[in-house]
């Protein structure tokens, strides 16, 4: 059996379809050589990733220190991976288009905790996807922060 493999466009618009519908995502950071990985709901800006969590964890100092994060959307036969910068914003500071679009988005506003959050806006440089080994060729959908075009591999 042949497998059907994805053009570009088609595996961008099904990462987009995924970052707009999915309810978490995996969530790597490290530091000091010390990897960290987390599921955490997810927002989708349009742009960046939003996530959030308690301003005292691992991946809320990881990220902190390092400005990047490391994010994987579906299965290990449907995978997305995303190379981010990301900013750590405390939710008490953070602009209301960010807050907004968490809470619409999660029906839960972290604001309102007692205790401290802060919002991870992960910004993709880098986002490989793949089904299959078929599709390994073509993975990278976006460089740069730039989606690729149509037919690129």
């Amino acid at each position: 059996m042949t497998e059907i493999v994805r053009t570009t466009a088609e595996r961008t618009a099904d990462t987009r379809a995924r970052l707009e519908g999915d309810a978490d995502v995996w969530v790597a950071t490290a530091d000091h050589g010390h990897a960290h990985l987390v599921p955490l709901s997810l927002a989708w800006d349009g742009t960046s990733v939003i996530l959030a969590t308690p301003a005292t964890t691992p991946t809320a100092r990881n990220a902190s220190a390092t400005g990047e994060a490391r994010l994987a959307l579906g299965s290990t036969r449907d995978v997305t991976i995303m190379d981010t910068v990301t900013r750590v914003v405390p939710c008490s500071a953070a602009e209301a288009s960010i807050a907004e679009c968490y809470a619409a988005r999660t029906g839960w506003d972290p604001r309102h905790e007692d205790e401290e959050f802060v919002y991870l806006v992960a910004t993709p440089r880098t986002v490989h996807a793949w089904r299959s080994l078929a599709e390994i060729n073509g993975r990278t959908i976006m460089r740069g922060g730039e989606w690729a075009q149509p037919g690129a591999t």
